[in-house]
């Protein structure tokens, strides 16, 4: 039975949340399906007649959530224990007791019932503070329309979409049209980059498109667009006349680009421009800050996964940047909301909340649980810097024209070459000795600091692996310089008790928040399960190798999905390497030498056809 009588509450402006009102006396059957909108799931719950009781077993993933249930003293937001399922799977489910929920969505996904014809249970989501519950016709939109998406992209995206990734276009698309604009905050790792890509396909006929994000990850969008968009065509825009652009085309440009060359890119209407890493927008004074509210698009849209990594100003500004018809003036925002907050107004804080759910989606992690893998692979392609590109095409020449001989000599110079070129690819320090300063140098050491920038401000801890020493402290050096961080470096040339020591050091609560580690002297025995985050910071011949290092983290006792980053700087040696991967060419038992022997085995026109730059995308 429910006991309750009301939760109060106004409407939203986007009709989001309702007014809902348990009544009395009605008798609840043992198993409910409430829709979850953010994740695209349904939450399968039980009720005793005065409480939820446990989750119905067998059926899926068991997960806390809060629902808007009857208590004592009214409608009250609870956690409750819940199994959830898929949409396709809710149909065909067994359940011993399916109540009128289950009946109402079942009839739904096939078309056969409106919105006012769902019980209240079947859309009993609290917003986010907490004072109302998502509306039955919203639910019920969200649910069709994110159905209805994937079929649509079944054609043109190349990626399996999970449910929560499914509705993030969808939510995409129906905030954008709303508002002309969106910050989509998930957690690193969670795929903001296919959500948008899918975001970007859908409206490909609109017309022209742009991405900004950091010059090291132009490359990385541009391949990302060609592998899971193919009917798209991505062009990389680094200054200079605006090429050629129509429907379908999506202009890839870095920040540095968009705030020394804005005024092309203002000039140019596009239908949507999407801003990566949008935390580089958090001061509105800078540059390119002002130069990224100068574009003209009908749809503005910010990825992030810090929205806030100081204080609310920074929020301010991704907001003004997306939806400034909305939060237009700074000074209403610091005493609306900024001022009392810092003061401990609780009321603050929901009036934030209520705000921000109209236009900013965050999901963690532990947020779609259920929906994710043990562990998540993302690999980025990290563009090298001018000085980067220069001395490896320099070191290569020099190897040219020294030749690489013959013989046992042949294989000691492919080994010196290349070795040369992969620390190139680190940092170009390294082969220069010019390390006074380290930031601005390496793509690829450029996107690691945003990383591990990123995990620190999200309490993340995360191990970063390396293949050599002087890389490893030179990551060391830029974590005390850069954030204040002592982070330890497990490698060989530390004592077995020293070892023992720094591994107890980090899985303590209060361990350091960055372990960098040897690959070679972190690959067996370890068990750092105090991080869920893992980086590659160079590419291994053998894939077992990098596997058995992220499994330092991916072992028993670890709890939370486990997130592996692989870096590898595009057009180099080191894409070769990343495609004998893809190919499952390197063999299990692959010896340290055996891939520079393989190498070794070419013709020189062969070898140096594999070593030089690629310069396409």
């Amino acid at each position: 039975m429910y006991h309750g009588s009301a939760l109060c509450a106004v409407p939203g402006k986007s009709g989001t949340t309702v007014v809902c009102r348990y009544d009395r006396g009605v008798a609840l059957p043992a198993v409910h399906a409430t829709y979850l909108p953010d994740r695209h799931q349904f939450a399968l719950w039980t009720w005793t007649g005065r409480e939820p009781g446990s989750a119905p077993r067998g059926l899926g993933e068991l997960e806390t959530v809060p629902v808007a249930v009857p208590g004592e003293g009214g409608i009250a937001v609870t956690e409750v224990e819940c199994a959830l399922v898929d949409p396709e799977r809710l149909p065909v489910v067994e359940l011993s007791e399916p109540g009128v929920s289950v009946a109402a969505w079942r009839a739904a996904l096939s078309g056969e019932i409106a919105a006012s014809e769902l019980p209240a249970a079947a859309h009993a989501v609290p917003n986010a503070a907490g004072n109302a519950i998502v509306s039955g016709d919203r639910a019920l939109r969200v649910l069709r329309d994110t159905v209805a998406l994937s079929g649509e992209l079944r054609a043109g995206l190349k990626a399996e979409l999970r449910s929560y990734q499914a509705r993030g276009i969808t939510w995409l698309r129906e905030t954008g049209a709303a508002h002309g604009g969106a910050v989509l905050a998930d957690e690193m790792g969670l795929g903001k980059t296919v959500q948008a890509i899918g975001y970007l396909l859908g409206r490909a006929g609109e017309g022209p498109q742009l991405v900004v994000c950091p010059t090291s990850l132009v490359g990385n969008w541009a391949h990302e667009i060609e592998r899971f968009a193919p009917g798209l065509r991505p062009v990389t825009w680094r200054g200079g006349e605006l090429p050629e652009i129509a429907d379908g085309t999506i202009v890839v440009t870095g920040y540095p680009t968009l705030r020394g060359h804005g005024a092309a890119l203002a000039g140019q209407r596009w239908a949507s421009a999407v801003f990566d890493e949008a935390q580089v927008l958090k001061n509105p004074r800078t540059q390119v800050a002002k130069a990224a509210r100068a574009i003209t698009a009908d749809v503005r849209i910010a990825l992030t996964g810090t929205p806030v990594e100081n204080h609310l100003d920074e929020l301010w500004a991704l907001l003004n940047l997306t939806v400034p018809q909305a939060f237009t003036h700074k000074a209403q925002f610091r005493r609306r909301f900024v001022r009392p907050i810092h003061e401990g107004s609780a009321a603050a804080v929901v009036r934030l909340r209520d705000a921000l759910e109209l236009v900013v989606l965050a999901r963690r992690k532990a947020d779609v649980a259920s929906t994710l893998p043990p562990k998540i692979h993302s690999d980025l392609i990290c563009d090298l810097t001018a000085e980067q590109e220069r001395l490896y095409d320099q070191l290569l020449a020099r190897a040219e024209e020294a030749g690489f001989g013959s013989g046992a000599e042949r294989h000691t110079r492919v080994l010196a070459v290349l070795t040369e070129l992969k620390q190139v690819c680190n940092h170009p320090g390294l082969i220069t000795g010019e390390l006074d300063e380290l930031s601005g140098r390496s793509g690829k050491f450029d996107v690691c600091t945003d990383i591990l920038a990123n995990n620190l401000d999200t309490g993340s801890p995360t191990l970063v692996f390396t293949q050599y020493r002087r890389t490893g402290e030179l990551l060391v050096r830029q974590c005390a310089e850069q954030f204040g961080v002592t982070a330890p470096f497990f490698h060989g040339g530390l004592k077995q008790s020293e070892r023992s020591e720094l591994v107890r050091r980090f899985q303590s609560p209060d361990g350091p928040p960055i372990l960098v580690l040897s690959l070679k002297a972190a690959g067996t025995g370890l068990t750092l399960t105090r991080a869920a985050d893992v980086v590659h910071f160079d590419r291994w011949w053998n894939p077992a190798v990098e596997a058995q290092t992220s499994d330092r983290a991916h072992r028993i006792g670890q709890t939370r999905t486990v997130t592996v980053t692989t870096l590898t700087s595009g057009t180099t040696i080191e894409e070769h390497i990343a495609g004998m991967h893809d190919r499952k060419s390197a063999l299990t038992d692959l010896t340290d030498t055996s891939g520079i022997a393989t190498l070794a085995r070419l013709d020189d026109d062969r070898l140096l056809d594999l070593l030089r730059r690629k310069r396409g995308n």
